[in-house]
């Protein structure tokens, strides 16, 4: 049992199976295959969110322009694509994570060389960036008639009994874990957040970690952004409107701590999948929208608590290891 409550993503999956278990009480049908996988489609664009904001996190930064970077990506990816339908949808998909990286690589030089709060700068790109939706939209839609069947279709195509959406959210999980855990970026970015000081003498470069984070989350909001569009056949301005708090929630519920330095792709994974399934089944067991968002609200709470004083806690062991005295014989 104690094992259980200290391993965060094994608790998780716990919480998660009980959840599916009492859904399904009340919506018959809700914990068959097939709506689970349903229900992993309907969060993959939030995991691939998701492991973009918790590369910046480790780096002890956040991203709140994630969201508006998809939005503004989309609507460019959108309307190049109804202006210039023979373009093809390889050219597109890199378009957009080029585009989507650039505006993140805006985000770290401004953390980097500026040495502006991260917040403070994600703050004002996030108004900018979907100021710059509108003005390249001028206030319009981009729907489903304009853009190509292809452009449409591709990512909803079942392969292996899941969409191709869903597998690429596998293959960026799958991708985020071997960057964060086996290349000297993923270490390095762990200890930018988790003690900048012993970094900076281990020879990491702490600017430039946070610099390369920020082009990551970037460029996967900018892969989400087409995702996005090309599933819900539509991009204007206001396209994942408040989604970035979304990535952060799954972030806090995952167990990546705001701090910095301490997380992992599968926590981010779960937080992720806990929001998809609370977000699939209050509509269903007739939990109207804004209890819906109430409910949202006291788990992240709840989570952030949950970190504070496991963190704390944590801390505490330490000092006292510290403070134990000698034995002398």
């Amino acid at each position: 049992m104690n094992r259980l409550l200290k391993n965060r993503e094994i608790l998780l999956i716990v919480i998660i199976a009980i959840m599916v278990a009492a859904f399904s009480t009340r919506a018959p049908g809700f914990a068959s295959p097939g709506n689970l996988a349903n229900i992993f489609n309907d969060t993959s664009i939030l995991i691939i969110l998701a492991l973009g904001q918790m590369t910046v996190i480790l780096t002890k930064s956040i991203d709140l322009s994630v969201a508006a970077n998809l939005a503004f990506t989309g609507m460019a990816v959108a309307m190049t694509n109804a202006a210039y339908p023979d373009l093809p949808l390889a050219f597109l998909i890199v378009m957009a994570i080029g585009i989507g990286a650039f505006l993140g690589a805006i985000n770290g030089f401004l953390v980097w060389a500026l040495q502006i709060p991260p917040i403070v700068v994600t703050l004002g790109t996030l108004t900018i960036y979907r100021g710059m939706a509108f003005v390249l939209s001028g206030g319009g839609w981009v729907n489903a008639h304009q853009m190509t069947p292809t452009f449409l279709n591709v990512p909803r195509m079942p392969m292996l009994g899941l969409p191709i959406l869903s597998w690429i959210a596998i293959l960026i999980v799958i991708g985020a874990w071997f960057v964060l855990t086996r290349l000297p970026f993923g270490r390095a970015a762990y200890a930018s957040g988790g003690n900048p000081t012993a970094a900076v003498y281990a020879g990491v470069d702490i600017g430039r970690t946070r610099f390369l984070a920020f082009v990551l989350s970037g460029a996967l909001a900018g892969l989400s952004s087409y995702l996005w569009v090309s599933r819900y056949a539509v991009a204007y301005v206001d396209i994942a409107a408040g989604f970035e708090l979304d990535t952060v929630a799954a972030c806090v519920i995952g167990g990546i701590s705001i701090a910095g330095g301490i997380g992992s792709v599968a926590g981010a994974v779960l937080g992720a999948l806990f929001l998809g399934v609370i977000k699939n089944a209050l509509p269903v067991i007739g939990i109207s929208p804004f209890a819906q968002m109430a409910i949202s609200g006291i788990v992240i709470v709840l989570a952030v608590v949950f970190n504070a004083r496991a963190e704390k806690k944590a801390g505490r062991i330490i000092l006292r290891n510290r403070a134990a005295p000698e034995v002398t014989a």
